[in-house]
């Protein structure tokens, strides 16, 4: 009787995530790797306008964080230059990542939401596959 439940309940959650696809409508290619996040996110402009993080993050884009030559690197394991005691990334835990409050535009956040330039900001599907990536431990891949 046990058993039932548990497996009911276990088919009642997987049945109520909601395809990726269908969260990340402006950016349709969009899958929870980091290659698909530095290209349909760091590097593209989406169908809703929101513009590439490449923009600004670049060498000589204005801002400390250089998203052109190798993001992952400057993203992965290191601490936010912004605010101290906040690290980008940090693997398998989203809520601790200072990358999710900046697109969130959460309340501890220094300066502003990204992008800076938005709305259009990320959409909930889109930071939705951000999150997903870090919960997987931010694979290089």
């Amino acid at each position: 009787m046990l058993a039932c439940a548990l497996c009911a309940a276990v088919f009642g959650i997987a049945g109520c995530d909601e395809k990726l696809s269908d969260l990340v409508a402006p950016s349709p290619n969009l899958a929870p790797t980091f290659s698909s996040i530095r290209t349909e996110i760091f590097q593209t402009t989406d169908l809703a306008g929101r513009t590439a993080c490449v923009n600004c993050h670049r060498p000589q884009g204005g801002t400390p964080l250089n998203l052109q030559d190798d993001p992952y690197t400057a993203l992965v394991g290191v601490n936010s230059r912004e605010k101290p005691g906040a690290v980008l990334v940090v693997p398998g835990d989203p809520d601790a990542s200072y990358l999710i409050h900046k697109l969130e535009g959460r309340s501890d956040i220094v300066q502003l939401r990204m992008p800076r330039n938005g709305p259009p900001y990320l959409t909930p599907g889109q930071i939705t596959v951000i999150r997903r990536w870090i919960e997987n431990g931010a694979p290089n891949n």
